[in-house]
């Protein structure tokens, strides 16, 4: 009976890993990729449950948060336009790809090579390039915007900040 006890104790322990480690793959893990979008349309963002691929972190609202669907229908989110525009660089289909981006001023997703960016806005992680589907007095495009970003004039270049800011 003595030698039984830590084996009944052994089993146990492994019963309540092997319920844990269940009960951990049937929660719903964030989205990182939605696959099928061979219409290549904007899709509904899931806030708060879709990872941008770039940064990796958690897309927390829609505002200037963007999408990448390749032409074999695969869609990636991001929270801001400048994730989009560096994890999208060294894609082969970065050319042939739909860009979706949410605009702030008519809150509706919009081509984001169409869109209008401020260089001074408000974004997720700070590069400053607020999409607008309108274009307004100091608003650039989307090349001009993707040779910024590319070059690290952007907000979180402390020099630009300043130039821009006066911080």
């Amino acid at each position: 009976m003595k030698k039984l006890i830590p084996l009944l104790i052994i089993l146990t322990v492994m019963g309540i890993i092997a319920v844990i480690f269940i009960s951990m793959a049937k929660d719903k893990q964030p989205v990182t990729i939605e696959k099928g979008n061979a219409e290549m349309k904007a899709l509904p963002l899931k806030v708060n449950f879709t990872n941008d691929p770039y940064c990796k972190m958690l897309i927390i609202e829609q505002r200037n948060s963007s999408q990448v669907v390749s032409p074999d229908g695969n869609t990636w989110f991001f929270d801001d336009p400048a994730c989009m525009v560096l994890w999208l660089q060294d894609k082969s289909f970065k050319n042939t790809a739909k860009l979706w981006i949410y605009s702030i001023d008519t809150e509706q997703w919009i081509d984001a090579r169409n869109a209008w960016y401020g260089r001074a806005d408000q974004t997720a992680m700070h590069y400053g390039f607020g999409a607008r589907e309108h274009k307004t007095k100091d608003a650039i495009d989307f090349i001009t915007m993707s040779l910024y970003v590319l070059r690290g004039e952007h907000l979180g270049n402390p020099k630009i900040r300043k130039k821009l800011l006066g911080e």
